[in-house]
C-alpha cells in the first residue's frame, strides 16, 4: 500500500484548486496550439529539451551552464566532463526519448523500464570527449605511444618495486583493505539502498496515476508528481519525475506540439509551496508549475520567433545558393552553436562557418577567446 502522503484527497479540494488549474489548462492549451502551427516549432523543442534539462539540475542544487551542455551533446567538450554536466545530459536523453516515442510509452511498463534501465548510466554511444581544437604547434596526444625506458630493464623492475612499496605503504597507513566489487548484474550496496524495492514502488505509482483518469489533464500531471516525490519509485533517476508528469500531459491529449518543461516551471515557484507539508498547498505548486511552464514557454517563443525574422531580413540581395538560410535555421535550433558544429551540419569547413557568422554578425556568448560559440540566447 503506497504511503499516506502518496494518496489521493479524497475528496479533492476543488475550492482550491479550481482557479489554478484552469489557468494551467488555459495556459498550456494556448502554447500547444501556438506551437502547432509555429515556423520555428523544431527549434523551439531543441531548445527547451536543453533549458529543462539544467533546470532539473538546478532544482537538486546543482549548477550546469547550457552552453557546457550544448558542447558536450555535440561532442566538442573543451574540458572534461563534470558529474553534474554527465547528469543533465542524462535527463537530455530522457526527455529526448520521450519526446519521440508515441504519447503514452513513457508511462507504460516497456517505456518505464527502458527509461529505468538508463537512469544513472552513461551513454556507450556517446563520443568520448575531444580537443576539437589542438595548440598550435599541431601536437595532439597519442594513446598508443609510451616511451622506451632507455632500453634497461633494470629501471623498469626498480620502478615496479617502488611502486608496489609506496601502494602497500599506503594500505597500511589508512588501515584499509580493498572493498570487493560488486557482482556482474547486482548494485553495488555503497551507491544502493539493496532493500529499495523499485519495482513494487513503480507498480505504487502506476496505481495512483490509474486512479487519475476522470480528473483534468493537468491536474492528473500534478498528482503523478506529487506521488513520484512522496514514493521515489527510483533511487537515481534525476528529473525523471517530471519527465513523467509531463508524459501524462501528452497521454490525455492535453499537449500534442510538445513535451511541457515542467523543471523550467517549477523554478517559478518558491520551494516553500513545492515542499510544504500540507498535500493541498503542494498541488496547487504543481499547477502553478504547470502554468508557469507554459507562460515561459510563450514568452521564449515569441522572442526566439522574433529574432529569426530579424535574421532574416539579413538575407535581402543575397544569391539563391548562399549557405546563410540554412545557418538561421540551425542558430535558432540550437541555444549555442560552435564552428564546427556549424561545419558538421552544414557541410563546409570551420573557417567557411565563421564567416558565414561574421556576415549574420551574431553575438559570441561565451566570452572564451580560444573556442569560441553563438547563439541567440
Amino acid at each position: 500500500m503506497p504511503p499516506l502522503s502518496a494518496r489521493l484527497p479524497d475528496p479533492l479540494p476543488w475550492r482550491e484548486l479550481a482557479r489554478p488549474l484552469a489557468r494551467a489548462e488555459d495556459t498550456l492549451a494556448r502554447l500547444d496550439e501556438r506551437l502547432r502551427t509555429s515556423p520555428i516549432r523544431d527549434g523551439w523543442i531543441a531548445r527547451t529539451h536543453f533549458a529543462d534539462a539544467v533546470a532539473a539540475l538546478w532544482l537538486e542544487g546543482e549548477l550546469v551552464h547550457i552552453e557546457d551542455l550544448v558542447l558536450h551533446d555535440a561532442g566538442m567538450d573543451i574540458r572534461a566532463p563534470t558529474h553534474e554536466l554527465t547528469r543533465a545530459h542524462m535527463v537530455l536523453r530522457a526527455r529526448r526519448r520521450i519526446a519521440d516515442a508515441a504519447p503514452g510509452w513513457a508511462l507504460s511498463p516497456t517505456g518505464l523500464e527502458a527509461l529505468r534501465r538508463r537512469a544513472g548510466e552513461s551513454d556507450p554511444k556517446h563520443p568520448q570527449v575531444e580537443d576539437p581544437e589542438p595548440d598550435d604547434d599541431g601536437d595532439e596526444a597519442n594513446p598508443e605511444f609510451e616511451p622506451p625506458l632507455a632500453g634497461n630493464r633494470e629501471f623498469a623492475e626498480l620502478f615496479a618495486s617502488v611502486d608496489a612499496a609506496i601502494a602497500q605503504a599506503d594500505r597500511t597507513l589508512a588501515s584499509e583493505r580493498p572493498l570487493p566489487a560488486a557482482p556482474a548484474g547486482e548494485r553495488d550496496p555503497l551507491v544502493y539502498d539493496l532493500d529499495w524495492d523499485e519495482d513494487a514502488r513503480l507498480v505504487q505509482w502506476r496505481a495512483i496515476v490509474d486512479e487519475t483518469r476522470n480528473v483534468p489533464p493537468t491536474l492528473a500531471a500534478a498528482i503523478a508528481h506529487e506521488a513520484w516525490s512522496a514514493i521515489e519509485p527510483l533511487q537515481r533517476a534525476s528529473g525523471l519525475g517530471r519527465l513523467l508528469a509531463a508524459a501524462v500531459l501528452r497521454d490525455r491529449d492535453k499537449t500534442r506540439a510538445h513535451l511541457p518543461c515542467l523543471a523550467e516551471g517549477a523554478k517559478a515557484v518558491p520551494r516553500e509551496r513545492r515542499r510544504a507539508r500540507d498535500a493541498t498547498t503542494r498541488l496547487v505548486a504543481e499547477l502553478e508549475t504547470i502554468a508557469a511552464a507554459a507562460e515561459e514557454g510563450l514568452k521564449q517563443h515569441d522572442r526566439w520567433l522574433l529574432a529569426r525574422t530579424l535574421l532574416i531580413r539579413k538575407l535581402d540581395g543575397r544569391r539563391s545558393t548562399s549557405r546563410l538560410p540554412q545557418l538561421i535555421e540551425f542558430v535558432i535550433s540550437r541555444p549555442l552553436v560552435s564552428a564546427g558544429m556549424i561545419g558538421k551540419a552544414l557541410g563546409i569547413t570551420p573557417r567557411a562557418a565563421q564567416n558565414l557568422v561574421a556576415e549574420l554578425a551574431l553575438r559570441e556568448a561565451t566570452g572564451r577567446g580560444r573556442y569560441r560559440a553563438w547563439g541567440v540566447l
